[in-house]
């Protein structure tokens, strides 16, 4: 007999900025209403001003969903993690479902990260592994997995971030108590989770299937090359070491190893992403 589930109202924290692809926004938020467990609300925090064409899908989807939305318009743009720990502050539900904006949600992706909750009240943030695409969903790139426990996602924690930023649902109460998103460049998802899981003991878990499809092309990893992105890797990182978070050897082979990575030409860190990081 199937297992019936009751479940708890929930959220979904999106941020956007200019630019955005007005078709990509659109693809995104309408995997979100296809939901098979419908969010309670849908907060969108518009990071600065933005295009006509982005507040227009915006517009669509408000008109057509009353008392839905609740759009935060940031008077400039402030960058994914201040743009998040203002959402944060206006999500009415204690869980909250992230979500890019131009990437795509299978339809039980929600319903299967709740069923882990209703089953387990005592963790604080459920993610999966995602599938990453080029073009269109049905070209699929590579998988990313992440560890399942919560003794694996403290272990991996210690050199790589355990949770895919975007897969992930969490109670807005351990978020808070940790401190929220910062304004950390580049990493403001792993600076929350390093908090969470490393200092706070948060219990995490994440599905070993892909409910989430991430959108990526050359400038993916382009962005994640050069010797300026290999400077805030190593200062990140560091900052962590003496937090206590990671070990001085973990520092060494994860800063390490990455810096190793950022000077690379960029198709062959693509590769290697590819071949060995996921």
């Amino acid at each position: 007999m199937k297992k019936e589930y009751k479940y708890p109202k929930y959220s979904v924290l999106m941020s956007v900025y200019h630019k955005e692809k007005p078709e990509w926004l659109d693809y995104s938020i309408d995997s979100i209403m296809k939901q098979t467990v419908k969010c309670d609300e849908f907060v969108i925090v518009q990071d600065g001003p933005l295009t006509n064409e982005l507040e227009s899908v915006i517009e669509k989807y408000n008109n057509q969903y009353p008392k839905l939305f609740n759009i935060i318009k940031l008077e400039k743009n402030m960058g994914l993690g201040l743009a998040l720990q203002e959402g944060i502050k206006h999500c009415k539900n204690e869980y909250i479902a992230r979500m890019d904006s131009d990437d795509y949600s299978i339809p039980k992706r929600c319903e299967k990260l709740l069923n882990i909750f209703v089953d387990d009240d005592t963790y604080d943030c459920v993610g999966s592994f995602e599938a990453e695409f080029e073009d269109n969903i049905d070209n699929i790139i590579s998988i990313h997995k992440v560890p399942e426990t919560n003794k694996e996602i403290d272990k991996f924690m210690r050199r790589r971030c355990a949770l895919l930023h975007p897969t992930v649902m969490f109670k807005k109460s351990a978020v808070i108590k940790a401190g929220n998103y910062q304004n950390v460049l580049l990493y403001e998802d792993y600076d929350l989770f390093m908090r969470m899981v490393c200092e706070n003991h948060c219990k995490c878990y994440n599905i070993q299937e892909s409910l989430y499809f991430i959108r990526i092309n050359d400038d993916f990893f382009k962005r994640r090359g050069g010797i300026k992105y290999m400077k805030t890797v190593i200062k990140f990182k560091n900052i962590q070491r003496k937090k206590g978070y990671m070990s001085f050897k973990d520092f060494i082979i994860s800063a390490g190893g990455q810096a190793v990575v950022c000077l690379m030409p960029n198709k062959i860190r693509k590769w290697f992403y590819l071949k060995f990081l996921r």
